[in-house]
């Protein structure tokens, strides 16, 4: 396995200089959040996307995946997140979700990246059931697996807590209406430990969904709130060696969008973690 960071926790930082500053810590991939102030797909022209590429290369990162999830862009007051979600009442606000997720594909494609994620749904509306909900979202979903399935690039559902898809019983159950080898898992193991599914015991059974894994730290408590890894209650050793015994050799992301006032001093924390857990294993 390899080791990326999200950009997603330099967001007070262009895109050029997250690239920058991520390589010197010593991580050798990023995912690249398609949203302000780095890699929005709306209005983001031909030369930027260069530059980007120029960036990458010059600094020798790959592209773990590109975070379509974050929409901060949309500045929706309720949550800077989630909105707007896969199951909005108001049918054009869904359209913003579902155009985003098209051109972060046909981004992912343009610049060499293998799979986006999403989020699983988003919050249930009052009033909606899970089952309607599942409906809406398999159904404004399908026109980004068409184009997934087009692009060939992974697009990976993220359950999360408080939104449709929470467990990974769910997301099986979701999984059920959707036959295609380019829909799979983003394998968040703090989301996994704040929901009670023991990420040791999940990760042999969804190997084979998994193209993509998150990884931070939370509390004893199991409030979905990421810390840096080694400030929380998860043991990484265990964890780290189940992917191992996958054969899993692609990329896990540490995720740490809280912690914008000083990313680098938490990825290089996090980083010196999980390399000695994954020695420990």
């Amino acid at each position: 396995m390899k080791f990326a960071y999200s950009s997603n926790a330099y967001r007070k930082f262009s895109v050029e200089e997250t690239i920058q500053r991520i390589a010197k810590i010593g991580f050798t991939g990023m995912e690249l959040l398609a949203d302000v102030p780095h890699a929005y797909p709306v209005g983001l022209l031909p030369e930027q996307k260069e530059k980007i590429r120029t960036c990458l290369a010059e600094n020798h990162l790959e592209i773990s995946n590109i975070n379509a999830f974050m929409m901060n862009a949309v500045a929706d007051p309720r949550q800077a997140f989630w909105y707007p979600s896969w199951l909005e009442p108001y049918e054009p606000y869904r359209r913003l979700r579902q155009q985003h997720t098209l051109r972060a594909l046909a981004l992912a494609a343009e610049l060499g990246a293998k799979n986006i994620q999403t989020e699983p749904g988003g919050p249930l509306p009052e009033g909606m059931t899970w089952d309607a909900g599942a409906k809406r979202f398999y159904d404004e979903l399908m026109p980004c697996v068409e184009r997934a399935e087009a692009l060939e690039i992974g697009l990976l559902i993220e359950p999360e807590p408080m939104l449709l898809i929470e467990t990974f019983d769910q997301y099986q159950t979701f999984m059920q209406k959707i036959d295609s080898p380019w829909v799979g898992l983003n394998f968040d193991i703090g989301h996994a430990f704040c929901v009670g599914d023991d990420p040791v015991t999940w990760i042999p059974k969804l190997a084979d969904q998994t193209k993509h894994y998150h990884i931070e730290d939370i509390s004893a408590q199991r409030v979905h709130h990421h810390l840096v890894p080694g400030d929380g209650a998860i043991s990484f050793a265990p964890i780290l060696q189940a992917i191992e015994k996958t054969g899993y050799t692609g990329w896990v992301t540490v995720e740490l969008y809280p912690h914008l006032d000083d990313p680098d001093k938490a990825g290089q924390r996090a980083l010196a973690t999980l390399t000695s857990a994954l020695g420990n294993g």
